[in-house]
Parts: structure tokens; C-alpha cells; sequence
């Protein structure tokens, strides 16, 4: 019988994977020996890893240390978009093919990025600690910020997500550029969206949303130098990845006035010390707990796109894999 681990940090876990083994079996044709752990430490996985025929993870770090340590290991079936978090060439050393989840949770993620939006601009964090600590009801403690429909978005990455987010502000009545060296500009031209550079658009807008995938390339792309390009001080969305913003430089780009606010549902680490947080307590920062994914309808695709991902290698059935990164 194929062993199979399904791990992550403790406050990443499902409250049940059901549905996930429901579906490794049902792909595979016949039971498979199940385990969920919740990570303690690299070296406590090492060792409930190592009779692992396939791991089920969306957020724990697996590299060469890890898989050095785990030879019977085959296959790393990520539940979720992302996979910067697996060294990918340590996996091909070790001939552990490792598969993701193309796409499943666009409409989630558009709507998270809107609603962040929405909320800084409308003050929303700032009236509600006002209420809350002061007891003031008076809405003219703060300056009012111009309706969305008279501002540009800068949408940073315009793949599925940005482009479902374009969709949303074009609805709204804002003016949408992107940013994205692969897109192309009639596609972007026919959702009335202008594609311009990063130097544009960080003078141009008014709101800036990440939707990047990470790449050794790009992590830390929005620091110290970024904030201080961007010339109209804008609001800062990042539902992308934590690792795109050096968070050092975010919070100094907030407490010098660089953007008005941020929104972020992803910070730098997965498993962050928010009693130290330099980000909490702003009435300018919204900040959500790597939600934006999260609906009935998204965990059920998740659960069982990734299952299936694991079921069909495990039985051979490669070419059924939703999508294979090596």
C-alpha cells in the first residue's frame, strides 16, 4: 500500500482532508495509507517523511535538506497555485516529481483584492478603530479619498487573477493598467486595460495590486526604491505573494506617507510572529490571514485537484496530472 503525507504548518491545515484521500484513492484504483501531520520541525518531518511514497503540502519548505533525508519519496503534490516554496531543481536531483494546481481560486482572490481596495479607500480600518478605542462617532477626523471610479489601478501580473481584477475595475469605471512582460497588448487593449512599464506605473497610480507569481527574479520587487517611485502615494494590494515585498521597506514606505495604505493577505513568512508585527495595529493596513483563496467552493477544488494530482501519479496515470512544474 502507498504511504501518503499530507503536512503544513498547524495553521494552514484543513480541519479535515476527507475528500482529499477520498480522491487519491478514486484516481488510483484502490486504498492508500494516509497520514496528516501538522510541521513541528524540519527534523520531525525528516522522520515521518521517510516512508513516504508522496507528500501533500501548500506551504511547507522542501528542499535539498529534506529531501536528502527522504529516498523513497516520488512525488510532492503542491494544493495550491504556488510552488516557490519547493526547490523544484533539489526535487529533480532527487527524482521527485513535483505537480501544482494550475488554477481554482480566480474569482476568490479578484474579489479579495477588491474588497481590500474598497476598504482603504473608504477608510474603513481607520473609522472602525476610531469607533472602537475612541467611541467618536464623526466621519471628518480623516480626509476623504476620491472615488474609485476617478482613479487608476496598477495591476502588477495580469494571468488569470489580474486579469478577472481588470475585469471588476473596469466595471467600476477606473482606469486599469498592468504590468506583465508577457502579456499582450491587443489582449490587454480588448478588456480596456493599457499595458505600460513599471516606471508608469508607479507614477500613474493611484492603487497598485500584486498578482506576480515568485521567481528569483522578482522577490523583494516592491522595496525601499520602488515606494519612493511611486508619485501619487498610492494604496498597496498584495494577494500575490509575500515574498514580491521586503516588508522593512513596506513599513517604512507607510510611516513616511510613500502609499496611503496597504493591503495584504500574504506576508514574507507563512508562518509569521504576529506578536511582533510591525504591521498590525496601523489604521492605514488591513491585513488577512492568506484567506483570499478561501470558500466552500475553492476548498473543495483544492482538496480534490490535489488529490487527484497525487492519486493519478501514484497510479501511473501522468498525463491525467493537472500540471506537472518538473
Amino acid at each position: 500500500m502507498m504511504h501518503v503525507l499530507i503536512s503544513d504548518y498547524e495553521n494552514a491545515l484543513e480541519a479535515d482532508y476527507g475528500l482529499t484521500i477520498d480522491t487519491i484513492e478514486k484516481a488510483m484504483g484502490e486504498p492508500v495509507d494516509a497520514r496528516i501531520y501538522a510541521y513541528g520541525s524540519d527534523e520531525e518531518l525528516k522522520e515521518v517523511l521517510a516512508t513516504a511514497d508522496g507528500l501533500i503540502t501548500g506551504f511547507l519548505e522542501i528542499g535539498e535538506d529534506i529531501l536528502s533525508a527522504c529516498p523513497k519519496l516520488k512525488c510532492i503534490s503542491v494544493s495550491g497555485v504556488g510552488y516557490s516554496n519547493i526547490d523544484v531543481a533539489a526535487a529533480a536531483n532527487h527524482d521527485v516529481t513535483v505537480c501544482h494546481i494550475k488554477e481554482y481560486c480566480t474569482e476568490e482572490v479578484a474579489e479579495h483584492a477588491l474588497a481590500l481596495m474598497m476598504a482603504l479607500n473608504r477608510n474603513l480600518p481607520y473609522y472602525t478603530n476610531q469607533l472602537e478605542k475612541q467611541h467618536l462617532w464623526k466621519y471628518d477626523t480623516i480626509s476623504g479619498h476620491p472615488n474609485l471610479s476617478s482613479q487608476t489601478v496598477a495591476i502588477f501580473g495580469f494571468g488569470k487573477i489580474g486579469r478577472r481584477v481588470a475585469q471588476m475595475a473596469v466595471a467600476i469605471g477606473m482606469d486599469v493598467i498592468a504590468v506583465d512582460p508577457y502579456a499582450q497588448e491587443a489582449d490587454a487593449a480588448a478588456m480596456g486595460v493599457t499595458l505600460v512599464t513599471t516606471d508608469e506605473a508607479f507614477a500613474k497610480a493611484d492603487i497598485i495590486t500584486n498578482h506576480m507569481n515568485l521567481t528569483a527574479e522578482n522577490r523583494h520587487y516592491f522595496d525601499r526604491a520602488a515606494f519612493a517611485k511611486m508619485e501619487r502615494h498610492p494604496i498597496f494590494i498584495n494577494v500575490g505573494r509575500g515574498g514580491s515585498v521586503d516588508e522593512v521597506d513596506l513599513v517604512e514606505a507607510l510611516e513616511q506617507g510613500q502609499i496611503r495604505g496597504a493591503g495584504l493577505d500574504v506576508l514574507e513568512a507563512e508562518n509569521p510572529d504576529m506578536e511582533h508585527c510591525e504591521l498590525l495595529g496601523r489604521d492605514n493596513v488591513i491585513l488577512t490571514p492568506h484567506s483570499a483563496f478561501y470558500s466552500k467552493e475553492s476548498i473543495d477544488k483544492l482538496q480534490t485537484i490535489s488529490g487527484a494530482n497525487m492519486g493519478y501519479f501514484l497510479a501511473g496515470a501522468h498525463d491525467k496530472i493537472f500540471e506537472v512544474v518538473r
